[in-house]
């Protein structure tokens, strides 16, 4: 018999790639077995680390932000996003040096992001946009919120050193915004599901020429996400456990993500919706005018997995 081919899959120590770990520790415990295949997740620092590593073709598959997978694919990368991650699980945090009590405060401060082609600096710009606030990069004319790009795990440590409240706050993926909230130097501005609620973010991409090599391996992984998915917004209390081991973070911390309030991050609805990645990509070009032409959707989104594997 053929040896089972290693499938690497880069991921970020964030709450939204929980499910990579679910199915990760039932694979080491014996409690789920891959006949066509070993998993070999690979854990990355940041997004662009993630984009490049898909772009050179050191890693077989990647759980990524939904726009950066949908850039990826237009600039040539030959991926097909074939899971949503999770949907929501993102939160804005105010530095409490900042001083803002509603959005217009923002106006002259700076805001972290943790990448431009992100449905945060999306639902970032949605809300000032409403208030008539324009954030772009420093360099920009006429900008009133200056947005930097921050890995998401720098970010706690940005705000806690800067002394003269000269970031307003920033907006990620958790368990970080929770983090800087335990630790007192923030408080929870809003979470992402009340600006979008069950807003697409992560996705599940691999490149097309594994799946055409091997696409009952790539069908096993599919399978047990989606069941790591319903697993953990079933039992968040053992899931927080597996969490604050995999994402190196306080499982106290990673509880109350799961579960206060209980549709803060949702893992159990995987099943790639078309229309609401037409939504990220209409707003990134009409709007935010970081995206040059929309992707082909049907050529890019690939739910033959998704289907069978009985994602909801």
């Amino acid at each position: 018999m053929a040896e089972k081919p290693a499938i690497k899959i880069g991921y970020l120590k964030i709450t939204d790639h929980l499910v990579l770990g679910v199915t990760d520790l039932k694979l080491k415990k014996g409690m789920e077995k891959f006949e066509h295949c070993t998993l070999e997740p690979v854990v990355k620092n940041g997004w662009n680390e993630v984009a490049d590593a898909l772009s050179v073709k050191s890693l077989d598959g990647a759980l990524v932000l939904a726009p950066t997978a949908m850039d990826l694919f237009k600039s040539g990368v030959d991926l097909k996003l074939l899971l949503f991650a999770h949907k929501s699980g993102s939160i804005l945090v105010k530095s409490k040096k900042a001083n803002i009590e509603k959005v217009e405060d923002f106006k002259g401060k700076t805001v972290l992001i943790p990448y431009q082609l992100s449905i945060h600096n999306m639902l970032f710009h949605q809300l000032l946009s409403e208030k008539g606030l324009k954030p772009g990069r420093a360099t920009e004319p006429g900008i009133d919120v200056t947005l930097e790009v921050v890995a998401p795990f720098q970010m706690p440590e940005a705000i806690e050193y800067d002394d003269e409240g000269e970031i307003g706050g920033f907006i990620v993926a958790e368990p970080f915004g929770s983090q800087v909230v335990a630790q007192g130097h923030g408080e929870e501005f809003l979470l992402s599901k009340d600006l979008w609620p069950a807003h697409p973010c992560c996705v599940f991409v691999m490149r097309s020429e594994v799946i055409e090599k091997h696409p009952e391996a790539i069908q096993e992984i599919c399978t047990s996400f989606v069941r790591s998915g319903l697993a953990i917004d079933d039992q968040p209390e053992p899931a927080s456990v597996i969490g604050g081991d995999f994402l190196s973070q306080d499982k106290d911390l990673i509880k109350k993500v799961l579960m206060d309030p209980p549709d803060r991050i949702l893992t159990g609805e995987l099943f790639p919706i078309k229309e609401d990645l037409e939504r990220i990509q209409k707003y990134m070009m009409d709007e935010m005018k970081i995206m040059t032409s929309l992707v082909d959707l049907d050529k890019f989104v690939d739910t033959q997995f998704a289907e069978k594997a009985g994602a909801k």
